[in-house]
């Protein structure tokens, strides 16, 4: 795979008896990205089922990378969960579960447990992150690991999936277009936290010249490394008897903490991601800019519920499809005093 060049590895040139020394800026980044993985999703299978496209785990671990991502998705699962009729064959709480697993993985499944005459009793959630789709058409594996893997019982769960343009087993999750301003948005707060945690802000060269013996820039050097962690942003004094002007020299190389764009990147990825989730802003608590206003959060609702809720309701009832029986009901309509 092609990389990018970099300052290269750290490396020593002597020219006229002084030393240059240079140090490198970090390790080479390949050329392409992790953005080329989405495009080639396949499910591969070992004889027995068949393996999801995507890392179940890490979208497990994407769930709570930012805000507006986890909370959108909470946003349905609470609103679905509201809008459950109680004469349904499964519990509020597994439901929740199942939508759950529904918007973070693009896949839920359900567990059919029948009576005595083989008719369904009670519909139990199956975690999506360890069910696995059979080899052989109807079968469904429960995958916590290799070794404890079990076959369900035959004809006794029931996927819902969200449909992907690759492949038909598995479902995906329909904000994968965002994912990558998710993880941005969480690398800048990652990297504004460790920026302050670290406290090394100086981002820049001392470069020192004329009469500096050795344990003077030994004592440079200390002092220096005192200004890292607690007890940062200390002025520091140097003071050079025989120096010259120009002698030392602060050559600044990076103003990270002034030109980073912090929030410039928070909300252009908040966009990205409110986009694909398409929930208005004043349902996930944003405060609207200064002059500006979102609305009535009332009629907002109303729209939000008719334009997103409405049709999730519709890929759930797949499940009375499946089993010929209306097993998950809804109520009619869901409102702010619900």
């Amino acid at each position: 795979m092609n990389q990018l060049p970099t300052f290269g590895a750290s490396a020593t040139r002597a020219d006229a008896g002084d030393a240059v020394q240079a140090f490198t800026f970090g390790d080479p980044e390949p050329a392409i990205g992790g953005r080329q993985l989405l495009d080639m999703l396949e499910c591969w299978h070992n004889g027995q089922w068949y393996e999801p496209p995507l890392p179940l785990d890490g979208l497990a671990r994407a769930f709570r990378v930012s805000p507006h991502h986890s909370s959108a998705i909470m946003l349905k699962r609470n609103l679905l969960v509201a809008s459950l009729d109680p004469k349904s064959l499964i519990t509020r709480a597994e439901f929740g579960k199942m939508v759950q697993d529904y918007l973070v993985f693009g896949n839920a499944y359900v567990e059919v447990k029948r009576n005595t005459f083989r008719d369904p009793l009670r519909l139990v959630h199956s975690m999506a992150r360890y069910t696995r789709r059979g080899v052989v058409d109807g079968q469904f594996w429960w995958v916590p690991g290799i070794k404890d893997a079990m076959l369900f019982p035959p004809a006794s769960v029931v996927q819902v999936m969200q449909p992907d343009v690759n492949q038909e087993i598995y479902g995906v999750p329909e904000y994968l277009s965002a994912l990558q301003s998710a993880l941005l948005n969480e690398a800048a707060t990652l990297f504004r936290r460790r920026y302050y945690l670290n406290g090394s802000h100086a981002g820049y060269i001392l470069y020192a010249t004329g009469e500096i013996d050795s344990k003077d820039t030994d004592a440079l050097k200390e002092a220096l490394r005192q200004s890292k962690g607690p007890g940062n942003f200390k002025n520091l004094f140097v003071h050079a008897p025989n120096g010259k002007e120009g002698s030392i020299k602060i050559m600044p190389i990076a103003e990270a903490g002034a030109k980073d764009e912090f929030l410039g990147i928070k909300n252009a990825t908040q966009a990205d991601v409110m986009a694909a989730h398409r929930v208005p802003p004043q349902l996930l608590g944003i405060v609207p800019a200064q002059g500006s206003a979102f609305g009535n959060p009332k009629d907002a609702t109303a729209m939000f519920f008719e334009l997103e809720i409405y049709p999730l309701q519709t890929a759930f009832l797949e499940i009375n499809d499946r089993l010929g029986m209306q097993a998950v009901k809804f109520l009619e309509r869901v409102t702010a005093a619900a």
